[in-house]
């Protein structure tokens, strides 16, 4: 693989970034919905798992979300990040619902913080699709100029 190959796929990191920021974004507006229009019930708590590893840090719950009417349905495997994760640590949780949201349950007592966490990550992968675009425009640039190459340098 020529180095000109290699500076014209050095374009799918800045592509993967830009995703990366969309979705983070996104994600943290259907948060704020979720807990701005959302009806406040409770959960119950089936199973809360911890993973205090190395390499896995993260908080696991299955909840059985009681909605106002009477009904009640089940999501298994949220997600949290082990840094929040204590604080939902409980038998029952306050719970915000918003059905057929993309963000369909929010819990609480963490929402705002979740909401915080979403839009740091995308502040961050933001500010690293700037630097990752730049080096691969600055990159292909020189590739251009037959002046400058790799391997004269």
């Amino acid at each position: 693989m020529t180095a000109r190959t290699v500076a014209k796929l050095a374009w799918s990191v800045p592509v993967f970034l830009l995703a990366l920021t969309v979705h983070q974004a996104y994600t943290a507006v259907q948060l704020k919905k979720t807990m701005d229009q959302g009806t406040l019930t409770w959960a119950e708590v089936t199973r809360y798992e911890r993973s205090d590893r190395k390499d896995v840090t993260e908080v696991e719950l299955d909840l059985i979300v009681h909605l106002p009417d009477g009904s009640q349905f089940e999501r298994e495997k949220l997600t949290l990040p082990y840094s929040i994760g204590h604080r939902v640590e409980a038998d029952t949780l306050e719970v915000m619902v918003l059905q057929g949201a993309a963000q369909e349950i929010v819990i609480k007592d963490i929402g705002d913080t979740q909401v915080r966490i979403a839009w740091s990550n995308m502040a961050m992968s933001f500010i690293a699709l700037v630097m990752a675009f730049s080096g691969v425009f600055a990159w292909n640039r020189m590739m251009r100029n037959p002046a400058v190459t790799p391997d004269s340098v």
